[in-house]
Parts: C-alpha cells; sequence; structure tokens
C-alpha cells in the first residue's frame, strides 16, 4: 500500500512538474489576457436590449357567445391563434419598420468624438441638419461628413475620405482640416442644400470638438432594424413581448414606441376606410332618395291643389287600424327591397377584391351582415398582405378567391332576400287593396292622394333612416380604436447585453491560462527526448546501470584523478555492471555499445567506460568495430593502420598483431577499426570474428565493443 501511494503521488508529480516549472509563462499570459480583456472593453460598443409589451385586442371576440368564451378560458376550445400569429409578421414588416425610421430620422446619425471613441448622440445633438431636397431623395443617400467647431459662428467641413466631396464650395482650406463655413449658411451638396445650425446650451459643442455625421440609405437602416428586431407570443395569449437590440439605448426605447404607434396607426386607418365606404355609400343614396322624395311632395302638392283637398282630418276616421299596421309593412318591405336594389348595385360597380363593402346599411337579414364583415376582414388582410408581396402569393391568392366566393353568395342572398320581400310585398298591396275596396265611401279623388301620401312617407322615412346611419358611421369614423393595448412601453436596461465585463474577465482568465498550459502539454506531447531515467523506465523494463551527465568542459576523456561529475557518473555505471555481471568470472564481460543514429555518443561512452574499468586495475580491451566512421582511435590518438578488418581479412594474423596499448594505462588495450573495405556489414558476418572474440576473452577482464548505430 505504501509502494502503491509513493508511486501515485510520483506520478502525480510528473504530471504537475512541467506545468510548475513554467509558473511564470502562466503568470504572464494570464496578465497580457487581461489587459487585452480590458483594452477591448475600454473600446468596444456595447448593445442594450430595449424591451416592450402589447396586448392584441380582437374585435370578433365579441360576438362569441359567453358560454364559448368561458370554454376558451378552461382550455376546452382551442382559440384562434391566427390573428395574433398574422398580428406579429405585420408588426415585424418591412413597411412598418421603415415607416418608423422616417419618422424617428435613424438614417441620420451623428457621431461625437469622446476620449477614447466616437459615441452617437441621438437625443439632442450638438448639430442640427436641415434639407432642402425631398424626403425621398434623402432616403436614398450614403455619404458622411465631418464637422470641426471652429468658434461660435463657424465650422470646417470635410468629407470622410481623401478627395472625397460631395460638396460645392469656394471656400479656402484652412491648414487642410476642410472648408470654412458659418452656422445657417446654405450649402449646396449633390442632393440638394443643407443648413447646418449649432444646438444651444448645455447641448452645444465646444470649439475644437468634432462631429461625425453620417447619412445611410433607409433601405440599409431597415434592414438592420429588422434583424434586430425579436417579437414573442406564447400559445392561447394574445400578448406580444416585443425586443430590439441596439448600440443606443435611447434609441431601442424610441424604436419600439414609435413602432407601437405606427402599427396601431395603420390598424385605425384600416377601419377608417370601412367607414368611408359605408360614409359614401349612405351620401350617394341619400341624394337619389331626396331627388325622390322631392318629386313625391310635387306629385302630393299637385294632386293637394287640383282637387281642393286641403282638410283631410274629418276623414281619417275612414282608416282602420288594420290598414294602419299594413302601410307600416309596407313601408319596411319597400324600404328593404330599396336598400338591397343599393347594395345590388353597389356590389356590381365595385367587383374588385380590394373593393370594400358598407356594412350595417339597415338590411334586417343578419346573414348579410355576417358576410359583409367577412368579407371587409379579407379584403383588409389581403391589402396587408399586398405590402409586403405580390398578387402571386398562394395567401393572396386564397384570399382573392374567398372575397369572390363571398361576393357571390351575397348576390345569391340578397336575391333571395328581394324574392322573398316581393312576395310579402305583393301580399300586402293585395291586403291595402281589399281594405281599400271596403272604404267604399272614400272618394276616388281621396284615395289617389292617398297612394301619394303613402309614397312619400316611404321615402321620407328612408331619408331619416339614411340620415341616422350617415351619423353613425361618422360617430365610427371619429372613436376608431386601435388594434394593439399597451400593457408596457419600451424600456431599455442601464446595464449592455453585450459585452459582459465579468464574462469577458473570465474568459480572458481562462484563455490567458490555457494557452500556456496547452503549449506546455503540446510540447510535452512532441517532445521525443529522453531528459531522465523516468522517461526510459515508462517504455522498456531494463536494468539501470546510470545516466552521463552533459557536461561543458572540452575534455573528452576521464583520468584517473578525476573528480568531475561525468567521472563521478562513470564510476557509477562501473560499480553497477561489477554488481550485475559478478556471476561471471571464467571468461571476459563482454559489453556492446551502441546508439539509434550518430553523434549520441556511443564513442565517448565507450571509450570512458572502458578507461574507468581499467583505472579498477582490470584488464580492459576496447574494440572499435564502428568501421565507416571511426572516433575512438582519433580520441585515444592511437593509429588505425592494423586493426580488426586487417585482422578479418588476413587469416595469418593474430590478435595480438592488431592489438595496442594504451601509453600510461597498462590495464587498457585497444583493437582498432583498421582499414575502411568496401563492404563493412558483411565483413563483420565472417567466422574470423568469433574466434577473435574466443581468444581474447580468456584474457582479459572486460570487454568493450564500440558498435555501429
Amino acid at each position: 500500500m505504501n509502494n502503491k501511494a509513493v508511486n501515485q503521488n510520483e506520478h502525480f508529480r510528473d504530471i504537475v512538474d512541467p506545468y510548475l516549472n513554467k509558473w511564470r509563462w502562466v503568470i504572464v499570459s494570464v496578465i497580457a489576457a487581461l489587459v487585452l480583456a480590458h483594452m477591448y472593453l475600454r473600446y468596444a460598443t456595447y448593445q442594450y436590449k430595449a424591451n416592450a409589451t402589447i396586448q392584441i385586442k380582437d374585435d370578433r371576440q365579441t360576438t362569441k357567445l359567453p358560454e364559448l368564451s368561458s370554454l376558451q378560458n378552461f382550455g376546452l376550445v382551442k382559440k384562434d391563434l391566427n390573428n395574433v400569429l398574422d398580428e406579429v409578421e405585420i408588426i415585424s414588416s418591412r413597411a412598418l419598420i421603415e415607416q418608423v425610421i422616417k419618422d424617428l430620422r435613424f438614417n441620420i446619425q451623428y457621431f461625437v468624438e469622446g476620449t477614447i471613441q466616437k459615441h452617437e448622440v441621438y437625443s439632442n445633438p450638438p448639430l442640427i441638419l436641415n434639407f432642402s431636397a425631398s424626403d425621398s431623395i434623402l432616403q436614398k443617400v450614403d455619404t458622411t461628413m465631418n464637422v470641426k467647431i471652429h468658434s461660435d459662428t463657424q465650422f470646417l467641413l470635410k468629407g470622410v475620405t481623401e478627395n472625397e466631396k460631395f460638396w460645392k464650395t469656394t471656400e479656402q482650406s484652412i491648414e487642410d482640416q476642410g472648408s470654412l463655413h458659418s452656422f445657417g449658411q446654405p450649402l449646396n451638396t449633390g442632393f440638394g442644400e443643407i443648413i447646418i445650425t449649432p444646438n444651444m446650451g448645455q447641448y452645444a459643442a465646444k470649439p475644437g470638438s468634432t462631429i461625425t455625421i453620417q447619412i445611410s440609405p433607409v433601405s440599409k437602416i431597415v434592414g438592420r432594424y429588422k434583424g434586430n428586431l425579436t417579437l414573442e407570443t406564447k400559445e392561447y395569449s394574445s400578448i406580444i413581448k416585443l425586443s430590439m437590440t441596439d448600440n443606443n439605448r435611447e434609441k431601442a426605447q424610441a424604436f419600439l414606441n414609435q413602432l407601437i404607434e405606427v402599427y396601431n396607426q395603420d390598424v385605425v386607418n384600416d377601419k377608417q376606410k370601412v367607414v368611408e365606404v359605408t360614409s359614401d355609400f349612405i351620401n350617394s343614396r341619400l341624394e337619389i332618395v331626396s331627388q325622390e322624395l322631392g318629386e313625391v311632395d310635387l306629385t302630393a302638392e299637385t294632386i293637394q291643389k287640383r282637387n281642393r283637398l286641403t282638410d283631410l282630418a274629418t276623414q281619417s276616421n275612414i282608416f282602420l287600424q288594420s290598414e294602419r299596421d299594413n302601410e307600416t309593412q309596407i313601408i319596411n318591405t319597400s324600404n328593404q327591397i330599396q336598400l338591397i336594389d343599393y347594395m345590388k348595385d353597389f356590389v356590381r360597380q365595385n367587383s374588385s377584391t380590394s373593393d370594400l363593402l358598407p356594412s350595417n346599411i339597415g338590411i334586417a337579414e343578419n346573414s348579410i351582415q355576417e358576410i359583409t364583415r367577412r368579407h371587409n376582414d379579407l379584403v383588409i388582410e389581403r391589402n396587408r398582405l399586398l405590402k409586403n408581396s405580390s398578387e402571386k402569393n398562394p395567401t393572396v391568392v386564397n384570399l382573392s378567391n374567398q372575397i369572390n366566393e363571398l361576393k357571390d353568395n351575397l348576390n345569391q342572398n340578397l336575391n333571395n332576400i328581394r324574392s322573398s320581400n316581393e312576395i310579402t310585398l305583393d301580399a300586402l298591396y293585395e291586403k291595402s287593396n281589399q281594405i281599400s275596396g271596403q272604404i267604399y265611401t272614400a272618394p276616388k279623388k281621396q284615395r289617389q292622394f292617398r297612394d301619394t301620401q303613402r309614397q312619400q312617407n316611404i321615402k321620407e322615412s328612408l331619408y331619416l333612416y339614411l340620415l341616422q346611419k350617415r351619423e353613425e358611421a361618422a360617430i365610427s369614423q371619429g372613436i376608431s380604436s386601435p388594434n394593439a393595448k399597451i400593457v408596457d412601453y419600451g424600456h431599455a436596461g442601464s446595464k449592455p447585453i453585450s459585452p459582459i465585463p465579468a464574462i469577458i474577465y473570465l474568459s480572458a482568465l481562462i484563455l490567458g491560462a490555457s494557452m500556456p498550459i496547452g503549449l506546455i502539454y503540446l510540447f510535452q506531447l512532441l517532445d521525443s527526448k529522453v531528459h531522465s531515467i523516468k522517461d526510459i523506465k515508462k517504455h522498456i523494463d531494463v536494468p539501470y546501470l546510470g545516466d552521463i551527465p552533459k557536461s561543458k568542459s572540452r575534455k573528452k576523456l576521464i583520468s584517473k584523478v578525476d573528480y568531475s561529475s561525468r567521472a563521478e557518473a562513470f564510476r557509477m555505471v562501473r560499480t553497477n555492471i561489477d554488481f550485475m555481471l559478478q556471476g561471471i568470472s571464467d571468461r571476459a564481460k563482454i559489453i556492446f555499445v551502441t546508439s539509434t543514429t550518430s553523434q549520441e555518443g556511443k564513442s565517448h561512452t565507450s571509450i570512458n567506460l572502458a578507461s574507468s574499468l581499467s583505472f579498477s586495475e582490470k584488464k580492459v580491451l576496447l574494440i572499435e568495430t564502428d568501421i565507416r566512421v571511426p572516433k575512438a582511435t582519433n580520441y585515444l590518438k592511437v593509429k588505425n593502420d592494423k586493426g580488426i578488418t586487417n585482422y578479418i581479412g588476413n587469416e595469418s594474423l593474430k590478435p595480438a598483431d592488431v592489438t595496442v596499448e594504451i601509453k600510461d594505462n597498462e590495464y587498457l588495450h585497444v583493437i582498432p577499426s583498421g582499414t575502411i573495405p568496401p563492404n563493412p556489414s558483411e565483413l563483420l558476418m565472417s567466422d574470423r570474428v568469433g574466434k577473435l572474440f574466443n581468444e581474447v576473452k580468456k584474457k582479459y577482464d572486460y570487454i568493450i565493443v564500440d558498435t555501429a548505430p
């Protein structure tokens, strides 16, 4: 358990140590990231969000039964959500947004130079621009001008880019800062004259300050605000939540409030169109009825004069109560037939799918009123959709078909009602004739006057009825209510929604710490070098003899009296080799020294290991088998005239013939590589190599072989 705990601790330290050793990198990276975050927040453009809430009022709900409304409130009957969804599309339409941009003049922006960056001023800008051009021209202008306040009465005017001057002037430039002009002076531009006047009081610009005025096309501004506008609604609810994101909180609030106002005004205008059509219809019928009433009055007057009927009060007793009731029914039925004829003429003359029909003109049949109301609702909805689409739109085509079907249905119902009223009127006239026949004592002249008087009463009652309807239409036009009830006006919080300082600093802290840690981790993954014995033990399981430290000394070989770290390391390796190979006593202990590639210190290790072993008075033979690139002879300053290649190639040579004794070290002998042959690899595969080792291993305690990589 203790060994396991120790191993876990060592493993944890192996993981953490590379990062702890580079803690300065992490601290510097975190500080740099926080500084960059601070600079970003200092120069960033903040975004604010304004919210407003409205409730859509449905006029059709008033015609529903109270019992049905109660069931809808309890969720037993599904509510009609199409009205709310349609209004959402209308509110977010480009037509309404464009009208809001025009009303608030969002296409003209004023930017004031601050200590850090420019910031937009919406309410009470330091300058006021007046244009002589029409709004249609200004809505397409795309330009920018820089105004520098020279004094209380003068300013310098210049374009944004070099050689860009969209104004025409003969004024001289002052230090290439622009053309000098006076406030209130008309300036000629490519889109007409403009007059720049300063704001007064606390909103006035100080001399030396710079104001940038940017005029953008309305269509460009509409696209940006349409993209930033969000409308949300919930199922079974008539509440719509509006939100707008902008870099100026005042503009975001003003936009939402003005959008609601424009939407309500658009709905009121649609309602007033229906009232206006109804009023025009009633006025046209009043002219006709007034003319007919005048003719009937003139006929009655003529009959009275011709027949000398001046006192009819004495004859009133001949009229029975039944005749009066019958005449009342005749009047009402005749009025209905006349109104039906008027309605049919109007429908025939206004057959377009965009024409509205008069509503509630007095026809007693409720189905006519319902069809007229549905027809006008569909026409208004179709006209709204045409503001943002074409007549080929499937929805518009569907609405057009529904409108035509309703008109056909209306004509059919009018014909049926008229036929029914004609039958009723014939029956009433027949009854009236029967009553008149019973009044045998009445002179013929008086009956003629009574007929004329009946027509006079019919026209007079119709005239008074139309006057009443005209007054009702006028009252409806004056009290048209908006469609949206404002629950919450537009309001933007004082804190921006983007960027949020806490999130930016936290992100900078995480990014600043993760970047150096990630780089260190990447370097660890790409590192293929051996730094310590732990790196070897991770991959292979072999006995550990020791490690040789890198030395800055130019001395390549160790000496017998040497207290350097390199010499001590070789002594430790020597001791470990003695311990591991202590079981071999009947022959020499053979050690091969090799490496994966050249320049890794193979020859250096072989020579110094052989020297260290010889310092312990052990007979050591160093055999150099790296034939192509021999280095041991150079280190030991031994001649390479004869060596192992000569021994293998010449069978007459003995091992002693190619063995060289080292001066000042009687225990160390060397067999050089010898003459470099054309085929060193095949040469070392000779049987003479085995014979060489069999002969020398009986004479030496250690044989160190410097092999090729």
